[in-house]
């Protein structure tokens, strides 16, 4: 058996987190002491110490990748708890307090799809990185295949790099009741089509572009519920601006059990620009048969495939977002086609049991998600 210690720095539960959570539910527990290293106050404490696994809460770590305290206080522990694995996400701090303490084997996962700057791809920004993976991890793994065209892109060795696709467990069937009771819960009207984001609100996730098809589709007439979940530093902001938009669509807050929403869901949303890799709510969709109309930007198109379990449009394009929502929620073949389709491309590629295994695979040594 090994000691593996997963560290993440996010106070919330985002795409990350839910990996988190995925994999401590799902690892085989003969083979593996698991632990994990969160922010004091995180909410992923609650749901992780319910699963059974081992919570430390760490100062100086809340949503920053590196703090001189995070470094300080993840070394402690470390050197407390004897890891032959530390596994970070998001976490610089994390890495470097690990190869101080000794680990033998450091594992980062790029959670998120970004431009890298002129720098960072120039030979000088090469040498950086490839100076910092080297001292710092032992293996990355990249969440889509444009996380590790981001990795690569910077310096970072190939053979270094293992494609894990994120993958989740079958959600449990609601049943009638159950799901009138979400309608009334979302306010949602009989016989109305449900169109939702679930996201951190923050610029890069494209709410504003959201917002945007929603005033469209709301002028056209479109008796449509869209749906913002999530909580973030953009909050206000997009309250302010969605007011300005005629209030065209409902926030409803941090939600801790999301695929509820979902369940009541006709289309999942996702306007992403500047962060995303494989997004764990679209997979959650699609293990429900929801097609889904997404931004064509990161890992998205890994995910969702143009017409056949769902759309694609370009960044920030708010008339071409609102063309195809309308267009799924008016041709009811259509929507029946991708819904099929959905769930028999989430049986193929995105199981839980197939992403947990393939993470166990890399703490052993393995090369290859």
């Amino acid at each position: 058996m090994i000691k593996v210690l997963n560290i993440i720095s996010d106070k919330n539960i985002g795409g990350a987190g839910k990996c988190v959570l995925i994999f401590s539910e799902k690892y085989d527990k003969n083979k593996i002491d698991l632990s994990v290293a969160v922010p004091e106050g995180s909410k992923l404490k609650k749901p992780l110490s319910e699963l059974g696994v081992k919570v430390y809460e760490v100062s100086g770590i809340a949503d920053k990748s590196f703090s001189i305290l995070g470094v300080k206080e993840l070394k402690k522990l470390i050197k407390k708890i004897k890891p032959d694995v530390v596994h970070t996400h998001a976490s610089m701090s994390g890495r470097i307090a690990a190869r101080l303490a000794g680990v033998k084997r450091i594992v980062y996962t790029l959670h998120c799809v970004y431009e890298p700057s002129a720098f960072m791809k120039s030979p000088v920004g090469h040498i950086i990185n490839k100076t910092v993976f080297t001292l710092f991890a032992d293996r990355a793994i990249a969440v889509a295949k444009a996380a590790k065209d981001n990795l690569t892109a910077v310096g970072i060795n190939e053979k270094k790099i293992s494609v894990v696709l994120n993958g989740i467990d079958y959600p449990p069937k609601l049943s009638e009741d159950e799901i009138n009771m979400q309608k009334k819960r979302f306010n949602i009207n009989d016989g109305q089509k449900v169109v939702s984001i679930i996201a951190r609100l923050e610029p890069v996730k494209g709410h504003k572009c959201f917002i945007d098809a929603a005033e469209i589709l709301k002028k056209r007439g479109t008796d449509a519920k869209f749906i913002i979940a999530g909580t973030g530093s953009y909050e206000e902001e997009l309250k302010a601006y969605a007011a300005s938009k005629g209030n065209c669509v409902d926030f409803v807050g941090f939600i801790n059990d999301p695929l509820n929403l979902t369940a009541v869901t006709d289309i999942c949303a996702n306007a992403s620009y500047g962060t995303e890799a494989t997004s764990i709510s679209l997979l959650e969709g699609m293990s429900l048969g929801k097609p889904a109309v997404v931004s064509r930007y990161g890992g998205n198109p890994g995910v969702i495939k143009d017409g056949e379990n769902g759309f694609l449009f370009p960044v920030c394009d708010s008339e071409a977002m609102a063309e195809k929502i309308e267009k799924l929620l008016k041709d009811d073949i259509l929507y029946r086609k991708m819904s099929e389709k959905a769930l028999e491309i989430f049986e193929k590629k995105f199981t839980a049991k197939k992403y947990a295994e393939n993470i166990e695979k890399i703490y052993y040594g393995g090369k290859e998600g």
